[in-house]
């Protein structure tokens, strides 16, 4: 029998392990800006087009390449970073695996361009899935450029499962905002579709979270420091009040590298046990530095996920140093029984000297004096009327000849006659069917009908009903609005504030208010009649979350998406008593929907259950 086994061809491993690697152009970018970044440069562009799906360009001032590198850098396995297999457990550079850029060369056009500091000129390379187009000398400036065009252009069926522009946007910016919040010493600028969406300059960790974030961000920001044997920790988490619902603020990075662990999520989780709200989230930014024999990057290719030698001492020291950073800047509260609150000094008056008060002493206060004495005007504020309200009586004056006006001479009173109409038929009481609602474990009602009942979901049923009404008000007729007494001013990132300008005339047909729209901040003065003003925080956040996040993909138009994205947001939730009459309000505004049996997700609303059925579980 012959043999069946062969080794397959290096561009066929190539796309088999681009699967892997490349995953969406976000990948993309999250490889270059590392390549980037391990070439020691100090200024770093990426430029991107129709999401990346056009076009990614990543430009750095680092070392560049020579000659035999710039070939060489397309091979599997081929890297600068690691000479041997101990290396692994001493790394010091983002990459070290050596299949990024076969990986992208074997799914799209590459272009390179590349220059050394001493040399004079540079090298510009061609590349056409794993097939060298081209590669000639150039002028070129200090550093590299890659440009990756139509990624994915020989695997349509890769091409056609990547998300919407909006989508890949949001994974995008992500991958960027990791790298550049572990490096704020290099300038990081972003561009995407020509606008610039992102310029950072060099700084400390803490400006450059907030050139990222907002300025509001500073005032949320509490720092923690901790330094053991076994992990140094640096950083800061978020106040209680500022957590939010989506965890788009939550980063962790070990030797500077960004990762992604429920444990030590779950160890801040638990620093913060008691002070938030049930489904908020913090925002912290830690950056953690173990020593590298102690962690094993080598998990999966995407490099986000590491094993530590001591998970349960780092849970405990995380913990606890946020623990005690909440505590020192008075964010948790404190127990301490044998301490009086009114006894601190105000920071205010901490450094002030201390000086005698001022004594003041009435003269003419004389303590035996006669209580009927009237006090003087000097040591009492109270005065006597001066005038006594003799004239009270004139307040019914006129009222005698007022009731004499209608006496019964004057009064004319005609008797109302009524017709008798004699009927054929007695008159019978109609005893009327009454069909009672009934709330079942605060997330069913119940509603008899004639042929059985029916079982409505509580939440689900509200969706329909709220997402249906702002449907309405979007595309036929603007929604009222109510009036806020003082306007409400909400902060936002750059890329949350670009999506909200995109939303921002949908938004008004709900009956949004919008007085005033800044770079960081929009100020509503108007919300709708429906939503109040404790939720309009939270309306948004999901709002922006849902669309980034790409869960309202199979939405038929910007408005549609909206209006799930509310409805979902405001609808009742499971485990809310209500009460009959808002069951009975639920139930009829359901059955008055265009489609009342399912969700705007495509989910049942209600079963109907008939007495045959019922009759049917009875039978012996």
């Amino acid at each position: 029998m012959s043999s069946i086994i062969q080794l397959l061809p290096d561009h066929v491993a190539n796309q088999i392990a681009a699967g892997e690697v490349v995953q969406r152009p976000a990948s993309v970018v999250k490889e270059l800006l590392e390549n980037a970044v391990d070439a020691k440069a100090t200024d770093i562009k990426l430029i991107i087009k129709d999401a990346g799906k056009s076009l990614v360009q990543v430009i750095d001032n680092g070392v560049g390449m020579s000659v035999t590198d710039a070939r060489l850098c397309f091979e599997r396995h081929a890297t600068s970073k690691i000479r041997q297999a101990e290396d692994l457990f001493s790394l010091h550079t983002k990459g070290f695996r050596g299949e990024a850029l076969a990986s992208i060369a074997a799914i799209a056009h590459v272009e390179m361009k590349t220059r050394q500091d001493q040399e004079e000129l540079g090298h510009h390379i061609i590349m056409e899935g794993s097939k060298l187009v081209s590669q000639e000398l150039s002028v070129l400036p200090k550093g590299t450029s890659f440009a990756i065009k139509n990624l994915f252009f020989n695997i349509p069926a890769r091409r056609n499962f990547l998300k919407s522009d909006t989508v890949e946007h949001r994974h995008i910016v992500d991958e960027f905002q990791r790298v550049a919040l572990a490096h704020p010493n290099i300038y990081f600028t972003f561009y995407h579709n020509g606008s610039e969406l992102f310029n950072l300059p060099p700084s400390n960790s803490r400006q450059r979270i907030v050139n990222i974030f907002s300025g509001k961000t500073n005032e949320k920001l509490v720092p923690v420091q901790e330094t053991t044997e076994i992990v140094s920790i640096q950083g800061f988490v978020s106040k209680p009040e500022f957590a939010k619902k989506s965890r788009s603020e939550q980063f962790f990075f070990v030797n500077n590298r960004f990762i992604k662990s429920g444990y030590l999520h779950h160890a801040i989780m638990a620093a913060y046990e008691g002070l938030l709200k049930d489904g908020s989230q913090p925002s912290y930014f830690l950056y953690l530095d173990v020593p590298p024999h102690s962690i094993d990057i080598n998990i999966h290719p995407t490099k986000t996920e590491i094993k530590f030698d001591d998970e349960n001492a780092l849970y405990a020291i995380l913990r606890s140093s946020i623990k005690h950073s909440l505590g020192q800047f008075n964010v948790a509260p404190l127990l301490d029984f044998e301490r009086d609150s009114n006894l601190d000094t105000p920071y205010e008056y901490k450094d002030r000297e201390t000086s005698f008060p001022t004594i003041q002493v009435d003269g003419n206060y004389n303590p035996f004096a006669s209580s009927t004495k009237q006090p003087s005007a000097s040591h009492s504020n109270f005065r006597m009327p001066t005038k006594a309200a003799s004239s009270w009586e004139g307040l019914y004056m006129g009222l005698n000849t007022a009731v004499d006006d209608f006496t019964e001479e004057n009064l004319e009173i005609e008797p109302e006659t009524e017709t008798v109409v004699s009927t054929l038929f007695e008159d019978h009481e109609v005893q009327k069917t009454v069909y009672k609602t009934y709330q079942i474990h605060k997330k069913y009602i119940v509603n008899p009908i004639k042929s059985g009942m029916v079982i409505v979901d509580q939440q689900r049923a509200h969706q329909r009903v709220l997402y249906e009404q702002f449907l309405t008000n979007m595309t036929i007729q603007q929604a009222s609005s109510q009036q806020l007494l003082f306007p409400l001013r909400l902060f936002f990132s750059s890329n949350e504030m670009q999506l909200i300008a995109e939303l921002k005339e949908a938004l008004v047909n709900t009956g949004f208010v919008f007085e005033e729209t800044d770079d960081e901040y929009v100020q509503i003065s108007g919300i709708p009649v429906n939503v109040n003003e404790s939720e309009v925080s939270i309306l948004l956040e999901q709002l922006l979350s849902d669309l980034q996040d790409g869960i309202l993909e199979n939405s038929f138009s910007q408005n549609d998406s909206i209006a799930k994205s509310m409805a979902k947001s405001l609808a009742v939730k499971t485990g809310t008593y209500l009460t009959e009459k808002e069951q009975e309000n639920l139930v009829n505004g359901l059955f008055a929907c265009k489609d009342p049996n399912v969700s705007p997700f495509h989910k049942p609303t209600f079963i109907t259950l008939r007495v045959e059925d019922l009759d049917k579980k009875f039978a012996l």
